[in-house]
């Protein structure tokens, strides 16, 4: 006889439509394996727009959490401008070289294994909180739950920084509804977002920048075509 799992919680509802749609661990840490792999964010080098950030806008240096930090490229920058830096990521291969580089650097980072909606963190505990590149992997089932956890974790005046794939970037970006996410099982690789959507979608936080990021030859900078980057304040 088949086994099946009675939906009694939430939580069982989440973990039933990601087992249908979200690439598992597995998937990245096969995908953070091969470190010489020609992937341009492999490069150990922050965003161009983060970078902006915090030269153009007062965003205090204390607490920041990183979603998705992969091998801490940006989780590195944050700690040496003088952030106390928690990095989270779903891959024990990308938390193992964030590790080995920040050592190489000499900085401290935490960083935390862990899917982002198993993270406890307790109410305000970030002046800052950056996300690069998970948002647009995201299900529509998961945006309720992050849209809460960040609200929940940012303190009052603190800033939520963003980067995503365009619509039908480049890079990837699909353009469908989410009916259509769950018609078709998939997620493309990656939902595309305009600027008009994430002004609907973090429509309780006040926009400060929202713009396309900006290419750069600069080899300090990671800056291509074909993500959007927001600044959002609390």
């Amino acid at each position: 006889m088949e086994s099946t799992m009675d939906i009694k919680t939430n939580a069982d509802l989440m973990n039933l439509l990601d087992s249908l749609l979200r690439e598992p661990e597995t998937f990245w840490d096969q995908f953070y394996e091969d470190r010489e792999k020609p992937i341009p964010f492999f490069k150990q080098v922050p965003d161009e727009n983060l970078v902006s950030y915090l030269s153009d806008y007062d965003i205090p240096h204390g607490r920041v959490l990183e979603i998705g930090s992969g091998p801490g490229r940006n989780a590195i920058y944050l700690a040496k401008q003088g952030f106390q830096v928690d990095a989270v990521d779903l891959s024990q291969k990308a938390i193992d070289w964030g590790n080995e580089r920040a050592n190489e650097e000499e900085v401290e980072v935490n960083f935390i294994h862990s899917s982002l909606f198993d993270l406890k963190v307790d109410a305000e505990s970030y002046d800052f909180i950056y996300d690069s590149g998970c948002f647009h992997h995201l299900a529509p089932h998961r945006r309720v739950s992050y849209l809460s956890f960040i609200k929940n974790a940012l303190k009052v005046e603190g800033y939520f920084g963003l980067t995503c794939f365009v619509p039908e970037g480049p890079l990837g970006g699909a353009v469908i509804s989410d009916r259509e996410v769950y018609e078709q099982q998939t997620l493309h690789g990656g939902l595309g977002y305009s600027k008009e959507r994430l002004l609907s979608l973090f429509n309780k936080f006040n926009p400060i920048e929202i713009r396309e990021m900006r290419e750069t030859q600069d080899p300090t900078l990671f800056g291509v075509n074909g993500l959007m980057t927001a600044l959002f304040k609390k």
